[in-house]
């Protein structure tokens, strides 16, 4: 195992450990948003200070990027560690069990190691560069569907976004012609992971996607066999938020019919 990897798994479980215990303190929390919102922060701020202590610990000379778009300096400028502790924070606050940790380490502007974990179910999914991706020590394989005919596939709705939500229906009308069903889930971490894993055909997201989060996810994907891109069939998907993701046939039939629809509407 990458040496990286080893601690990226090791700071995700701490970090998904305490996630989880304050998972049921959550119901003593106030009806207030003020107080809800106090809460997903201090949560979120507690799994990101739990991760970036071991990192520290192993590695006090790398770069790390939170979430919280906080950047703690190292001396070697070449390694940056890339946290978002806590993707599904929505679901989080409401009891539904569907979040996740994410950790990537990017050398040189390459991702190099991926780690998401899903602590609800005890789910690890890993990557490394060129060995492949796992979940709990099991090769992933992705899916090997051959068109969108009776596809399911994961969307992120543009709640960030809401002036591309016309042509982003009509995209998912056009979509839903074509394939069995959808999942919106609420968290895009564990929507890519899935992707990886076989659970679903596809994904794509418009936009409103922090920086980070399909980071460590993006590798799963690749490393499983599958492929990313955003909507012009670039690799801009990290900075933009614009992502699609599948086998090379479901990434090509999905591109087709959102660029067709995006054209002239909205910056791809």
């Amino acid at each position: 195992m990458h040496p990286m990897l080893t601690i990226a798994v090791r700071a995700a479980r701490k970090a998904g450990d305490l996630i989880a215990k304050n998972y049921e303190m959550s119901n003593t929390i106030a009806a207030s948003q003020e107080e809800v919102n106090n809460f997903i922060a201090h949560v979120n701020r507690d799994a990101e200070h739990v991760i970036t202590r071991v990192i520290r610990k192993s590695y006090p000379k790398h770069n790390i990027f939170t979430g919280n778009h906080d950047e703690l300096l190292g001396v070697d400028q070449d390694v940056q560690w890339v946290v978002y502790a806590l993707d599904g924070a929505s679901n989080f606050m409401k009891h539904f069990p569907h979040f996740s940790v994410s950790i990537a380490v990017r050398i040189k502007n390459r991702t190099e190691v991926g780690v998401v974990y899903d602590p609800m179910r005890n789910e690890l999914f890993t990557a490394s560069r060129g060995y492949g991706a796992q979940l709990n020590g099991y090769r992933l394989r992705g899916n090997h569907s051959k068109s969108l005919d009776g596809a399911i596939l994961a969307i992120g709705f543009p709640v960030q976004h809401k002036q591309s939500l016309e042509v982003y229906i009509k995209i998912i009308g056009t979509l839903f012609n074509q394939c069995a069903d959808f999942r919106h889930t609420g968290s895009s971490t564990l929507d890519l992971a899935y992707v990886a894993a076989g659970r679903v055909d596809g994904f794509f997201n418009i936009g409103g996607i922090k920086p980070g989060v399909f980071t460590a996810a993006e590798l799963l994907v690749r490393e499983s066999g599958g492929f990313v891109s955003d909507f012009a069939g670039d690799h801009h998907h990290l900075s933009s938020g614009n992502l699609i993701a599948g086998n090379a046939r479901i990434l090509k039939s999905i591109l087709f019919t959102i660029r067709t629809e995006l054209q002239n509407t909205i910056k791809i």
